[in-house]
């Protein structure tokens, strides 16, 4: 059993979102279910790549930010442009590789060699590859390069 999970707390919707989730990443599944009023269910834990992420209809009290957002490692500039397109659809696309979804959801849609580019010790490479991300919305895994790599 995993030792945190992240519990997403929806006014009204976890049953659908956890739907479109699984739908969206290759690797999901919906775990379980937790029926409400009527047997309708209201929340239940969806499993991506082996993480788990429970969900609840908790009513109009609840609300989400980009405070907290869940962070993908997309590994490919296909899984980018399929993740970060499919997220955003009645969402908002947002820089930086952010999304938020029809659900209120944020998400980071990130390759990791974008850490690796901004670790750089040539803190010149690594500050250009910063720049070319702050003009992006949907990242793009060769611009990042072409731009570390540019003197």
């Amino acid at each position: 059993m995993q030792k945190i999970t992240p519990f997403l707390m929806f006014n009204t919707g976890a049953s659908e979102a956890m739907e479109f989730y699984a739908s969206v990443f290759d690797n999901a599944r919906i775990v379980g279910t937790m029926p409400g009023p009527g047997g309708k269910p209201m929340g239940g834990t969806l499993e991506i790549d082996g993480q788990r992420i429970m969900t609840f209809d908790g009513g109009p009290h609840f609300s989400f930010s980009q405070g907290t957002s869940l962070f993908v490692n997309a590994e490919t500039q296909e899984e980018i442009d399929r993740l970060y397109d499919a997220l955003s659809e009645g969402g908002e696309k947002q820089p930086c590789g952010w999304v938020t979804d029809k659900f209120g959801v944020s998400w980071q849609i990130v390759p990791p060699i974008l850490g690796q580019l901004l670790g750089d010790a040539d803190r010149a490479k690594a500050d250009r590859a910063l720049q070319a991300m702050l003009k992006m919305h949907k990242l793009n895994i060769q611009e990042l390069k072409d731009a570390a790599d540019d003197k």
